[in-house]
């Protein structure tokens, strides 16, 4: 008797291999813990930085354009706009993009800032040449260009020089020359909070990625003496220097201490609990670059002690976030552009708070995502971007999760074979 017709098994589905097993654990690749949160601290940080330059910039606004008091806070939110979608762009490129423009960036950002002082092209603001004017009414910071052509060439140069690093000679001095020329540059249009904020995101950098700290000392004896005798030789910045040694500042002295003492009278106004978003007193041309690098100050009097701690606090999350990305970060590249951008951000945050607190003099060095400056915005944004791409490199080893998926499909296909 003929037996039923055997119905036959369905095949086992094996793990897809090539292309599509890449996009199969790709999946596995998607953004980490601490790629939200840096992205979603960046992205709180620049509304609130909208609110409050719309909020402090009102009166000058009204007074420079006719009574539109939201012509500074339109330009920002413009560039945020551009920002944003610059940084998630950015955030998608692989690292191997990132190293093959990185001479290229540092080239033409470095020519720019020759054009700046060398030029007439080159705009003096508040006593420094650091703007460059494309066209009436354009112009910007080539300066803030230099800052993200460092953190890729950075990346890109202790990638090659890896082995070296503990060498003064082969490792460190060509880092120090390239990375000091370019901060020099700047430092020829008499930028100093710049230079300043320049010059220790390269020692910092070095010194995060390993670099012993004995091969670091002597470059940073030598860039406190040129520091020193770069303050000195400005009339203007000694007296804003000599102002916040003085005593008298803590006095209605109407000198170089306005700066200072309105900022601490604003701060001292909003108490604990602030005077209410846009109640500000200090705003109304009482206090110079109040949307700009006394923003902090606004924020106090305006959202009180318990705004500027909330600001202080993020500020703390961006680095932990940025910290965290440095440690896991596959390559050298990776830790270094993170350990970079993290001196650079929270380390010009430092100084910008140290200011309006009275810690440091007044430097001219802008509240970063939070403060009105285009340039400034859409190149930390970019940069931020660029360590996005390092947290969710495709390049990079994947993690544990997408290891034990490859290592289930080799076994499914050797099995299929076998049968």
């Amino acid at each position: 008797m003929a037996g039923r017709p055997r119905t036959p098994r369905p095949a086992k589905p094996t793990e897809p291999s090539g292309l599509a097993a890449r996009i199969r654990l790709g999946a596995f690749r998607s953004e980490s813990k601490d790629w939200f949160l840096l992205l979603g601290t960046v992205l709180f940080l620049v509304v609130l930085g909208l609110v409050m330059v719309l909020s402090s910039s009102q009166v000058e606004s009204a007074l420079a354009n006719d009574g539109d008091f939201t012509s500074r806070a339109a330009q920002q939110a413009t560039y945020a706009l551009l920002g944003v979608p610059a940084m998630l762009i950015a955030g998608r490129m692989p690292e191997k993009f990132w190293m093959r423009i990185a001479w290229t960036a540092l080239g033409i950002s470095c020519i720019l800032q020759v054009l700046v002082v060398a030029t007439p092209l080159g705009v003096e603001v508040g006593g420094n040449t650091n703007w460059l004017r494309l066209a009436p009414g354009v112009q910007f910071q080539p300066s803030e260009l230099i800052k993200v052509a460092l953190v890729l060439w950075l990346g890109l140069i202790v990638t090659k020089k890896q082995d070296h690093l503990g060498d003064f000679g082969k490792g460190i001095m060509p880092i120090l020359i390239v990375g000091g020329g370019s901060i020099g540059l700047v430092l020829l249009g008499g930028d100093l909070g710049t230079v300043m904020v320049m010059a220790a995101m390269l020692i910092g950098t070095l010194f995060l990625i390993g670099v012993p700290l004995r091969l670091l000392a002597v470059p940073v004896i030598f860039g406190s003496v040129a520091f020193a005798l770069v303050a000195v030789s400005s009339e203007s910045r000694m007296r804003r220097i000599t102002a916040f040694l003085e005593e008298d500042c803590a006095k209605y002295n109407l000198g170089d201490c306005w700066q200072i003492q309105h900022g601490t009278f604003a701060l001292a106004n909003g108490g604990f609990f602030g005077v209410g978003l846009g109640n500000s007193a200090a705003k109304w041309s009482w206090l110079p670059a109040a949307d700009n690098d006394f923003i902090f100050a606004i924020i106090g009097e305006e959202l009180g002690l318990i705004g500027a701690v909330v600001v202080i606090g993020l500020f703390v999350v961006l680095a932990i976030a940025l910290a965290r990305i440095m440690r896991h970060a596959a390559t050298p590249f990776g830790r270094t552009v993170s350990a970079a951008v993290l001196v650079w951000v929270v380390g010009q945050a430092c100084v910008n708070i140290g200011v309006v607190l009275g810690i440091f003099p007044v430097l001219g060095v802008p509240l970063p995502l939070v403060s009105a400056g285009g340039t400034a915005l859409l190149t930390t944004l970019f940069a931020i971007g660029v360590v996005l791409s390092v947290a969710r490199d495709p390049g990079a080893p994947a993690p544990a999760v997408a290891v034990a998926a490859r290592r289930g499909g080799a076994r499914g296909s050797k099995a299929a074979r076998a049968r």
